[in-house]
């Protein structure tokens, strides 16, 4: 986990070695203070010796200058080597997602992505920070420290060995209680992202159903959880200063009580305690011990991050389970399409297929229409031809080769599709349009809305095709919107296009205008068109019926009105009123 982490580090290598590198000459620095301190009192103010306080005084503000300078410049080189690592672990892993196939993406779902990219990574840069400084402090400063507490007076110093392991142990089971409550808090916030983000984009359903108040339930619960298992996993952090505090106290008490004892013993005789001494044991005590708490301070945030650590490693793990092969093919001959035995479920489970014994022939030019009930996988059929998905058995033919055997972009440059969930970003309509050819003139622009039946209602905006559209296309309608994407997807000029259920918000008039676009305007490109309502399909090629993940019929729409009874039916209801003779 460290070894993939370290690797987001990248340029910020160098301020990452700096800052350390500082933090040890600031911690040098401090451990020579205090013996410059009782240089000062011994040699110079018990002695009356000014020559020695001037001396010793000069070189306690160098010493103390010196270690401000090192101080400021680890803090500089840290903030920078935390900040830039945080910039590149959130590269890396959003360009990871963008690698992701849709199973990868339905197995961590939205609102954990977008925790982990700002939460955790967050916790993750706080910690770095802290290791590249504390953690290397705290260790230097509490070794120099000892050392020089054991070249004063090592009865003394023995109190330091014997305070220590009590600490240590006190630390280690605070740090283990503690970790297990963080991990299970960073997993609710992906509920509490969750629940945020579907209330942001049902907001006006919520209104309009007045479900404000289920809502606001909804979040507090969530929030009351995070609350919950925060307050007990601080309340378990919260005797690391209680400890520190008892550890301070401690050792000061037994410093004063034996240092005291050795000064009056020893009656200041050479090789005695002296004053200056006691005073620099002092020092190392409070420098030994916050070297302690600092070091604990870290593992609490060691504890915090691992959890976000973990989440972190485990999205940059992920492989996606859509891959190049070795030697790609880069080319679609044509817009031929041919399914072999194709079963397919999104579990990879055989007991939980969505997709079963599905066998098609497509020709180039066709246009193929499917209709089928609320469930019956008509846009998991559809989705296996671009390769937004793998089938679980069998095999999908594109131009006469497996989908598996093309280049990804290749394939995918060549099969449009306007999904069932229509995605505009926020920038003007040439921008989005744009999303189809990133190079399109403005008269490619416009035929495009033309054959989409777009052309007329964008010329009403005051700004034309520069009108900005927000996130989401929330100032368009949903007939409007499903234009504009249907407009994208013909700028590719594809040699598949793919309309699932894309024309459900315009009227039966302009979809039918659409439909005779294609016929006229793209008639060698295969069209593939599901639709609820009989009309979009009826005069398609060929019709797909399907029924709970099977094809039901395979025909024109005089064979199924014939041979169908499900097709039948759902034209009789839509068509005929239901129940009435042709």
């Amino acid at each position: 986990m460290i070894k993939r982490l370290a690797s987001s580090i990248r340029q910020y290598k160098r301020v990452s070695i700096l800052a350390p590198l500082f933090i040890v000459g600031e911690g040098i620095l401090e451990v020579i203070i205090p013996l410059l301190l009782a240089s000062l009192i011994d040699n110079g103010i018990n002695q009356g010796n000014m020559n020695a306080i001037l001396w010793t005084g000069l070189w306690l503000v160098v010493c103390c200058g010196l270690s401000l300078t090192c101080g400021a410049l680890a803090g500089r080189y840290a903030a920078k080597a935390s900040a830039g690592f945080a910039r590149n672990l959130r590269h890396d892993m959003y360009y990871k997602v963008q690698e992701y196939s849709f199973s990868n993406i339905d197995k961590f779902s939205t609102a954990s992505i977008v925790t982990r990219l700002t939460t955790d990574v967050t916790n993750v840069q706080n910690a770095f920070q802290m290791i590249i400084r504390m953690a290397v402090r705290s260790p230097i400063l509490l070794v120099f420290a000892l050392i020089m507490a054991f070249g004063i007076n090592a009865r003394l110093a023995v109190i330091y060995v014997c305070v220590i392991p009590v600490l240590a142990v006190g630390l280690y089971l605070i740090a283990t209680r503690a970790h297990p409550l963080f991990e299970r808090v960073f997993r609710t916030y992906d509920k509490l992202n969750m629940v945020v983000q579907e209330n942001l984009h049902g907001i006006r359903v919520v209104k309009s159903f007045v479900r404000e108040e289920h809502e606001k339930e909804k979040f507090g619960e969530v929030s009351q959880s995070i609350f919950k298992d925060f307050r007990r996993a601080e309340r378990i952090v919260a005797f690391n200063m209680p400890l520190m505090q008892f550890a301070i106290y401690t050792c000061m008490l037994l410093l004063s009580w034996i240092g005291a004892r050795l000064i009056v013993g020893s009656g200041g005789a050479v090789g005695g305690m002296t004053t200056g001494q006691l005073m620099s044991m002092f020092s190392y005590t409070m420098q030994i011990l916050m070297s302690l708490m600092m070091l604990s301070n870290v593992f609490v945030m060691i504890i915090i991050a691992k959890a976000s650590a973990e989440r972190i490693v485990e999205l940059l793990d992920e492989e996606s389970d859509i891959k190049n092969p070795e030697d790609p093919i880069m080319e679609v001959e044509d817009g031929s399409v041919s399914f072999r035995n194709v079963s397919f479920s999104y579990a990879r489970d055989k007991k939980k297929f969505c997709l079963m014994d599905v066998n098609l022939d497509i020709r180039p030019g066709e246009t193929v229409g499917i209709i089928g009930g609320t469930g019956s996988s008509k846009s998991s059929l559809v989705q296996l031809i671009p390769r937004l998905y793998d089938t679980t058995e069998g095999s999908v033919k594109v131009g006469g080769h497996d989908v598996r055997e093309y280049d990804i972009e290749a394939l995918r440059n060549q099969v449009a599709m306007v999904l069932q969930k229509n995605v505009l970003f926020s920038g003007t309509i040439k921008e989005n349009l744009r999303w189809g050819n990133p190079d399109a003139s403005d008269e490619e622009l416009r035929h495009a809305c033309e054959l989409a039946q777009a052309d007329g209602f964008i010329r009403e905006f005051p700004d034309g095709y520069d009108t900005y559209i927000e996130q989401g296309g929330s100032n368009v309608s949903g007939g409007q919107r499903q234009r504009l994407c249907i407009a994208r997807a013909l700028l590719k000029k594809p040699k598949i296009l793919i309309l699932d259920d894309s024309t459900s918000a315009v009227d039966t008039k302009t979809d039918a205008l659409i439909r005779k676009a294609f016929r006229e305007e793209i008639p060698d490109t295969t069209k593939f068109i599901i639709a609820q309502r009989v009309s979009s399909v009826e005069d398609a090629d060929k019709i797909i019926v399907l029924d709970g993940g099977r094809i039901n019929g395979f025909g024109t729409h005089e064979e199924l009105l014939k041979n169908n009874e499900i097709y039948r039916e759902v034209y009789e209801s839509q068509v005929k009123g239901g129940g009435q003779d042709e």
